[in-house]
């Protein structure tokens, strides 16, 4: 991922549209998780001979993860701990998003959260959304997203300038 192309989108959408650039943001990465998502299947399957559905988890993640890596988008994981409560923490390490992002009090990685939201919602077949709780810009070990309904999710979206990682997933499963 070329630093210019990132620094310019976060810059001309920051002196264009100012606070709004995170919803676009948001949505442009909806798209492109849509689109990311397609090829992604269509080369898997077209890879191991069968579909997306019959891959084991084992190596699910290992194309993901390569994936990610071969995108220069950092290095994906993801946590399971919350899934029983209906809840997906994905991490992401060194992110050329969060790396070029002008100063914020908030996480900055609007474009990633949107890719996830629509790559996890195509995976599973519903409307998901996803939240950014921690940032690599604001100086945390990585960027943790966590991926939900959106009626779920939408109580801690202010909470992020106010509780931790742990606490907004406290309130979250409370």
């Amino acid at each position: 991922m070329p630093e210019t192309l990132v620094q310019g989108i976060y810059s001309g959408l920051n002196k264009e549209i100012g606070q709004a650039s995170r919803l676009v943001l948001f949505n442009c990465g909806r798209w492109w998780g849509k689109k990311f998502y397609a090829r992604f299947q269509a080369q898997l399957s077209d890879y191991y001979n069968q579909s997306l559905a019959e891959l084991t988890m084992v190596e699910f993640m290992q194309a993901l993860k390569q994936c990610w890596i071969t995108h220069g988008w950092g290095t994906i994981d993801l946590d399971s701990t919350y899934q029983n409560r209906g809840f997906l923490v994905i991490q992401i390490w060194n992110s050329p998003f969060a790396k070029q992002a002008s100063l914020s009090d908030q996480p900055v990685c609007h474009l990633e959260a949107g890719i996830l939201a629509s790559f996890f919602g195509q995976l599973v077949g519903r409307d998901l959304h996803c939240l950014q709780t921690t940032c690599e810009s604001l100086g945390a070990d990585c960027n943790r997203f966590v991926l939900g309904l959106p009626k779920r999710l939408e109580v801690a979206e202010t909470m992020v300038t106010n509780l931790d990682h742990e606490g907004i997933m406290q309130h979250l499963c409370s």
